[in-house]
């Protein structure tokens, strides 16, 4: 397994307190252009703009905070439950309202104080307590950024923006009897202070981590890296001199042994940024007199001239800087843009990666030329591993790669042993060719004439390796237009062992996945497969899969004693699927030389239900006694009666579909009737369609709400169902796509059919919606099943696909490929169609690979010269994912008045749409409704964020 490094989240601002902060920033309101229909008593033509929680391990050592700071605006509030929304005016409608506020029932669940994140030391024997705030302010969204080469970096801080922070250290001792001890809060930092990057050491002693405080204008000062004694708690800066700063737009620091880190800089001799000339030297020119064929996706945030090109080189170049805990300060290797820094795991060695040019205007930095090379620990070069051209040419074929040497690597069960893979079929998916990956292996420091071993060949696209000993290794290989996945068993130290297959499977055949091999962590810091002994005399040994256990009836986690061998298992615990929801985070009794012993077996476990939220435990063998080592309050008390099922239904070509149905709080359908519905989802696109019909999830999952969730809408006493399997389905050599409107629509109608069937849902009072592929979804559903919704909320989706022309989602065929494809899945090319109430919400710094917020703007103006309802919200700031307090809470209040205005007093004939409308199916309305139904082929997936509906996450020093 390759060496773990840190979670950056550079753009995650989703916990973060509700305090004011002053801001000399004049803040736009949202833009808001609102549209009645053509029929309306008065015309309004003219418009103008106004002034999960935790589910994963974070595989780390070193975690970034979730960002914080929020702050009342002061903007009136609008209703609650039980009073009508107030009544706007025509101004408010259309020239916009400044920011508003959601109801209370809503707004105080948003502004709950979030939970920590945990972070566990390398021994297990502490536990961090990282304190963090709720949502931002949106003036921390509206410093200055530079938006260059695909990333987006704060100049004053010379780190990327928008970046999270912590604002507290806890530290807790992890007791023998698995109780937490007293909370040690970590001193000596300024109050104030924003916390990154907090890293343990490999001996546990010591964290680092970086500070930067708030200065004047409302902007941050440049970090500066601390370290901190833990048994203490006492924290001082890591460099004497206060001019020495962290340069965290690409890798920032890492600990080569437990006294020394190596440190990414500002170099001191840095100027001022460089000036925009202000008139350039001659025009901006491309060109492809080669004939190349180059075709790329819808990057944003490009290099567009050579002043771009100047500012990017002086932000990311880097001084490297190696510190040690005594003082000692050595620069080593010549500034440079140093993008990754990775010591071996003997610390004698550092492999480090840079980028260099020519640059491109057309692909990101990650593409760009790329050299990696092999330094000692004290810096000096050793070799050149590799320096990669411009890779501007990577075909968009899925399962395409970049040329060369790539996935290069510290083998983790080695001193010093370095692996990667090289392609056979020049990176291009659609090229056959056996092998069509080779991994290599060899020594830092090869002897003269060696030559890199072939670890293993491989006909699928290379997945990574899991790394044991020299008798064991798992070899990953898939490829996605199959969905096959393999795992291979190889043993690394002996040439006469032969590879051979351990599992081959569909990716998409969740019921038989066999889970995955859990680690431990090694002396040097690095971790491999945890091999396990039944007893202290036994000579066998047996690896550990921890499996999510998909079944019928939903997820139960499980942890298998797997002999790599004979391929037999035994169960040796499973989660309780009456109630709870428990899964297994990680191995805790990994300190040990040797091969672990079963009866001395520890598990860090969570554990929650559907309405009691995650707490974690500490699982001991052989009884396996659980000890409680949180309790964290419920988030939100005003929703822990909430009712949760999951349910099942059928599409009318047979199809198995789930979806989770929540109801509000004392809800009872017999007394209370049917509710308002909002229907939130997001399609997938699958192989098959028994794959497709398998259930995902638990029934017993606590239900988290984000920010944005549409769950907060429970408060309101609407029903929500929740995640409805929208499969668009591809078999063989079919491509899904090509049958997305009729796949789409009939997966709408099986779901709504069943909330109206089961009496929870009122059928003229449905409501869809969704974010970015999810809000793709709801327009369209809009424009080809108007007879099952009454309204749609449309956030950051894209609309016209002709302006994303070389694919999107997991669609990998060019628009002249498949033009019919691309114009039918259009909601843009549909626009007159849509009748129904349509609210679209969109960032206005999306930078997010093909939702542009063009496409919202386009598409509002579509509807519009139809005379369709709709409204047009555009946030200032705001990327892909909603952020800072004022806007998310503007959002919540745009959704509230739209859901109060157009789905709860909706009294229009719905039954009456819906027979006119399964009359116009079955007639075939439209020749490109006809040709979509009659047409095969096509088949993919979006490049898209997905919201994070969390609270608290952990980090652990290892899995």
């Amino acid at each position: 397994m390759m060496r773990l490094h840190k979670v950056y989240h550079h753009l995650s601002l989703l916990s973060v307190s509700a305090r004011s902060s002053p801001s000399i920033f004049s803040l736009s309101p949202p833009v808001i252009l609102k549209l009645r229909p053509a029929n309306a008593v008065r015309s309004l033509n003219s418009t103008s703009m106004s002034a999960s929680k935790f589910r994963y391990l974070v595989p780390i050592k070193a975690v970034a905070a979730e960002d914080g700071g929020g702050a009342s605006n002061g903007s009136v509030s609008s209703s609650s439950s039980s009073t009508p929304p107030p009544t706007e005016s025509e101004d408010d409608l259309t020239l916009g309202v400044g920011y508003r506020l959601p109801p209370l029932e809503i707004r105080d669940i948003v502004d709950a104080p979030p939970l920590p994140a945990l972070s566990f030391s390398p021994h297990r024997d502490k536990i961090l307590f990282l304190k963090r705030r709720s949502l931002p302010p949106l003036a921390e969204l509206a410093r200055p950024e530079e938006k260059l080469a695909g990333i987006r970096i704060d100049g004053k801080c010379n780190t990327r923006s928008r970046m999270s922070f912590y604002t507290g250290i806890g530290i807790h001792q992890l007791m023998p009897d698995g109780t937490l001890g007293p909370e040690k809060e970590l001193h000596g930092y300024p109050d104030g202070a924003k916390i990154n990057f907090v890293t343990w050491s490999q001996d546990g002693r010591h964290l680092a981590f970086s500070i930067r405080v708030e200065e004047e204008e409302n902007s941050s000062s440049k970090l500066r890296v601390w370290v901190a004694d833990v048994e203490t708690g006492n924290a001082r800066p890591l460099f004497q001199s206060p001019n020495i700063c962290l340069n965290a737009v690409f890798d920032n620091f890492v600990w080569v042994n437990n006294s020394t880190l190596l440190v990414s800089t500002i170099p001191l001799s840095r100027g001022d940024p460089p000036k925009k000339p202000w008139v350039p030297s001659g025009p901006k020119i491309q060109t492809n007199e080669q004939k190349n064929i180059i075709q790329v996706r819808t990057f944003q945030d490009l290099l567009k001239d050579e002043y771009d090109e100047d500012l990017f080189d002086y932000y990311a170049t880097t001084q490297l800087v190696l510190a040690s805990l005594d003082g000692t300060v050595k620069e080593i290797g010549p500034p440079a843009v140093y993008t990754s820094l990775d010591p071996s795991p003997d610390g004698k060695y550092l492999l480090i990666s840079s980028i260099h040019g020519p640059y491109s205007f057309i692909v990101p930095c990650g593409r760009f030329p790329k050299k990696v090379d092999l330094w000692t620990s004290d810096g000096q070069f050793v070799r050149e591993i590799c320096d990669l051209p411009l890779a501007e040419d990577i075909p968009i074929a899925f399962n395409s790669v970049r040329k060369g040497m790539r996935s290069i690597n510290w083998r983790a069960d080695k001193p010093a042993a370095l692996y990667w893979v090289e392609t056979q079929d020049g990176g291009d998916a659609k090229v056959e060719v056996s092998p069509r990956d080779i991994v290599y292996t060899e020594p830092a420091e090869p002897l003269e004439g060696e030559q890199p071993a072939i670890l293993h060949q491989l006909d699928l696209r290379y997945g990574g390796i899991s790394w044991c000993d020299d008798s064991l290794a798992l070899v990953y290989e898939s490829w996605y237009k199959t969905r096959r996945t393999r795992t291979w068993v190889i043993s690394p130290g002996s040439k006469d062992s032969s590879p051979r297959i351990l599992f081959d499977r569909s990716s998409e055949d969740v019921y038989s996945d066999p889970g995955s091999p859990m680690f431990r962590r090694t002396p040097a810091g690095t971790y491999v497969i945890a091999k396990i002994k039944k007893g202290h005399d036994d000579e066998s040994y047996y690896i550990i899969l921890n499996g999510s256990g998909a079944t019928p009836e939903g997820n139960i986690p499980f942890l298998d004693l797997f002999d790599i061998n004979t391929g037999s298992k035994e169960r040796i615990w499973q989660s309780d699927k009456e109630k709870y929801y428990e899964s297994v985070v990680a191995l805790m009794s990994d300190q040990e030389k040797g091969n672990l012993c079963l009866d001395q077996l520890k598990i860090l476990t969570s554990k929650e239900s559907k309405t009691e939220n995650t707490q974690y435990y500490i699982l001991s063998w052989p009884d396996k006694q659980a000890c409680q080592i949180t309790n964290f309050p419920h988030p939100y008390p005003q929703l822990e009666t909430l009712q949760k099922e999951m349910i099942r239904y059928q599409r009318k070509d047979g199809v198995q579909m789930t979806a989770t149905l929540y109801l509000p709080p004392g809800y009872d359908p017999s007394k209370d009737g049917p509710l308002p519905c909002l229907v939130w989802s997001y399609p997938g696109e699958f192989k098959s369609k028994d794959a497709a019909g398998q259930v995902r999830g638990s029934p017993n999952e606590f239900p988290g709400i984000g920010a944005t969730s549409a769950l907060l809408w429970l408060a309101r006493r609407f029903a929500i169902l929740s995640g409805p399997t929208i499969p668009i389905i591809g078999e063989g050599d079919e491509e899904a796509n090509d049958r997305y409107v009729e796949q789409l629509v009939a997966s709408a109608e099986a779901a709504v059919e069943e909330v109206i069937q089961r009496g929870v849902a009122h059928p003229n009072k449905i409501a869809v919606g969704g974010h970015s592929y999810g809000a793709f979804m709801t327009a369209n559903l809009l424009a080809h099943a108007p007879h099952l919704f009454c309204c749609g909320v449309a956030r950051s989706g894209a609309y016209n696909r002709t302006l994303t022309p070389f694919g999107f989602q997991n669609e990998d065929r060019t628009l002249w490929e498949a033009t019919s494809t691309y114009v039918e899945m259009s909601p843009f090319m549909s626009a007159n169609k849509i009748k129904k109430p349509i609210l679209l919400i969109h960032g206005e710094e999306d930078n997010n690979p093909g939702t542009l917020t063009m496409q919202s703007d386009r598409f509002f103006n579509a509807l519009k010269g139809h005379g369709a309802l709709c409204r047009l919200v555009i946030l200032p700031y705001e990327s892909h994912g909603y952020a800072a307090r004022e806007s998310i809470m503007h959002v919540l209040w745009e959704t509230d008045r739209w859901l109060q205005k157009y789905c709860v007093p909706n009294t229009s004939d719905v039954k009456a749409d819906r027979d006119a409308s399964k009359d116009d199916l079955s007639k075939g309305t439209t020749d490109s409704e006809s040709k979509a139904v009659a047409s095969s082929g096509g088949g993919g997936a979006e490049m898209s964020d997905h919201e994070c509906e969390g609270f608290h996450s952990i980090t652990m020093s290892s899995l």
